[in-house]
């Protein structure tokens, strides 16, 4: 496969030490997540900064075990920080943090419209999509692992990233020495259909939370809603914000305190102008950042097949919607939305449109590799610890203790004190407990 791995540029400032690390993978991998070469001889690049503590030599540091980050998603590129805060402070006085740009991302070979036209027709760019999924991930991280003569290294997963760790759990756990997670205990079977009708029961009690904090907002958010259904306005890229995509704005719900910023973001929904009421360039210009996928198209595309293995999703969440019509634009007091991805993404948002063929052909696809081995999980020896957040918006408790008791020997810690974005609010606290639990010395 000629050269595996390069390293370019290093940099140190603010107490951190950087080095930039390219290797070229297998587009398909021999055995997905077993880290063998494919015979096709295709091969993309996955790109990964290792980060570690000034307080270190650099030769001392060069000792260090590794700490594989996986990031949320899917379709989310490793964190790029400027100094060490928060869990990873906390890792680095113990690790060298190798943070992962997972296939498609970041910088690593990217994945998006310009680029899939590459591949061809929409089937062709849909069977490459096909690749980009957990299996695939930990399959990099194992074949990373191997070019850097890691030792079994150790894992932190938030959301997205706790779902590949269980599947690195599945077919490659003599990799792994421990395995942290946050926010990120995955169903390991049944249809989507069960996670979005657990999604919405929980995004419908969070707004219900919130308007009881902010009551003024539960006229507000209706009357924007009202709004855009009689007067047309318009985002900055010039695409038309719908009542739909407003909603999207729920996505501030499932912080802990990002919540709050929800209710600032509302208060500059309006302003007087010489032909009435409209919606401020101030507030139009914030809810652009939230509800375009410029940036990220890969969650929309691959969103609901990370739940697939075997069955189509057909548009999941879309469907489950009916059985909770206080979401729907129409509504008399619509609810705001959380994670969920509908067909109408591909319509309305500029972005995403030229990927709409390439969505529906996942959304149809029927025999979607298991991202899981059960039986395997069921004898697990690798040493597992993950935050279970109780009021979580987007990973189910009922469903992540359903999962963790799956698991031989993963040790759950439920509380009520953080949501989705815990690790955000008290990272070095939530690691410091996790690597605790993990080493045996809670």
């Amino acid at each position: 496969m000629g050269e595996q791995h390069s390293t370019r540029a290093r940099h140190e400032f603010r107490g951190l030490r950087t080095v930039e690390h390219y290797f070229t993978v297998p587009l398909v991998h021999g055995t997905e997540a077993a880290g063998e070469e494919s015979s096709s001889g295709e091969t993309i690049t996955v790109f990964a900064r290792e980060y570690s503590s000034t307080e270190h030599s650099v030769e001392n540091a060069a000792k260090l075990p590794w700490l594989l980050f996986l990031q949320g998603g899917p379709g989310g590129r490793g964190n790029r920080v400027t100094s060490l805060s928060g869990w990873m402070k906390a890792a680095a006085k113990d690790f060298r943090i190798l943070m992962l740009d997972q296939r498609g991302t970041g910088l690593s070979t990217p994945v998006e419209p310009l680029s899939l036209e590459l591949r061809g027709d929409a089937a062709a760019q849909a069977e490459y999509l096909t690749h980009f999924r957990a299996d695939s991930i930990v399959a990099d991280a194992e074949l990373i692992r191997n070019v850097l003569g890691s030792a079994p290294w150790s894992v932190l997963g938030q959301s997205f990233g706790g779902f590949c760790a269980l599947t690195y759990l599945s077919f490659a756990p003599g990799g792994l020495r421990e395995v942290m997670i946050t926010g990120g205990l995955a169903p390991l079977h049944g249809h989507p259909d069960r996670v979005y009708r657990a999604t919405f029961r929980r995004v419908a009690a969070r707004n219900a939370e919130y308007f009881s904090w902010y009551p003024e907002d539960r006229e507000l958010v209706t009357r924007i809603a009202r709004h855009l259904e009689q007067q047309p306005e318009f985002l900055a890229s010039g695409e038309q914000l719908t009542t739909e995509r407003f909603q999207m704005v729920g996505s501030f719900l499932g912080g802990n305190t990002r919540v709050d910023a929800l209710h600032y973001l509302l208060e500059d929904a309006f302003i007087e102008t010489a032909s009435g009421e409209r919606l401020s360039e101030t507030f139009l210009e914030q809810v652009r950042g939230l509800v375009s996928r410029a940036a990220n198209p890969l969650y929309a595309v691959l969103h609901e097949s990370i739940y697939g293995q075997g069955e189509p999703s057909n548009w999941a969440a879309w469907r489950v919607l009916d059985e909770f019509p206080e979401f729907k634009p129409e509504a008399t007091e619509p609810l705001l939305t959380g994670e969920m991805v509908y067909p109408w993404y591909f319509d309305q948002d500029p972005a995403l449109a030229p990927l709409r063929d390439v969505a529906e052909l996942l959304a149809a696809k029927k025999d979607w590799k298991p991202l899981y081995d059960t039986t395997r999980l069921s004898i697990n020896t690798v040493p597992v610890a993950a935050a279970v957040y109780k009021d979580d918006i987007y990973v189910d408790h009922d469903l992540s203790l359903e999962t963790a008791a799956a698991v031989r020997g993963l040790q759950p810690w439920v509380t009520t004190d953080f949501h989705h974005d815990g690790i955000g609010e008290d990272g070095e606290g939530i690691f410091r407990r996790l690597f605790g639990m993990v080493r045996g010395n809670r």
